[in-house]
């Protein structure tokens, strides 16, 4: 059975990116996976301190973090996982501020050492997992997708812990309601897309 995590940063309850996930994790779970969403509005992550004390630490086992809360279960979970969904809302042209804090603390998947020039990704060299990338904006699907950063940072987020995307749902066009549903089309799109992770 294919283990699935859903992290998904989005603020809002039942917003565009919750009603995408949750297409998805349907789709999966009638496929017969495993999934577990987390929800970083409700996960308790602190800021990085950027004390790099997690990269010092050599090999290929993502460093451990001087910091006590609950970023430490997640990057189990992140390890003992097949594929992820990963979800961002986009939000002054980037991913949501706590997906971004979210994407700092990764920097445990970076090896680091005092004297070297740049981090090394503890994932680059082993077998890569499969990652679906879920954003979307106010403008027009294509224009955000492709200028503005959510996009690149959700991509980059999947290649830090190991995973190449293999399939994107950017829905545009929702900033004209209150409380915009799931165009009919992306719905379709969100399944087939389900369907390439397991």
């Amino acid at each position: 059975m294919a283990k699935i995590l859903v992290i998904n940063g989005s603020y809002r309850d039942d917003g565009i990116t919750d009603q995408a996930v949750e297409v998805m994790t349907q789709a999966l779970r009638a496929a017969g996976a495993e999934v577990e969403i987390i929800l970083l509005r409700e996960h308790p992550i602190e800021f990085c301190l950027n004390c790099r004390e997690c990269t010092q630490q050599p090999g290929p086992a993502p460093g451990v973090c001087v910091q006590h809360d609950g970023m430490q279960a997640l990057v189990d979970k992140i390890e003992s996982s097949d594929a992820y969904i990963l979800a961002s809302p986009t939000n002054f042209g980037s991913v949501t501020a706590i997906f971004k804090r979210f994407m700092e603390r990764l920097v445990v998947y970076a090896y680091w050492s005092w004297d070297m020039n740049y981090p090394q990704f503890r994932k680059a060299n082993q077998p890569k997992k499969k990652a679906i990338l879920i954003s979307s904006c106010a403008a027009p699907g294509i224009f955000g997708r492709w200028f503005y950063g959510s996009h690149k940072q959700l991509k980059m987020t999947a290649q830090t812990i190991g995973a190449d995307s293999v399939g994107t749902l950017f829905t545009g066009l929702i900033g004209k309601s209150p409380q915009p549903g799931l165009p009919k089309q992306m719905q379709v799109k969100a399944r087939g897309l389900a369907e390439k992770l397991i």
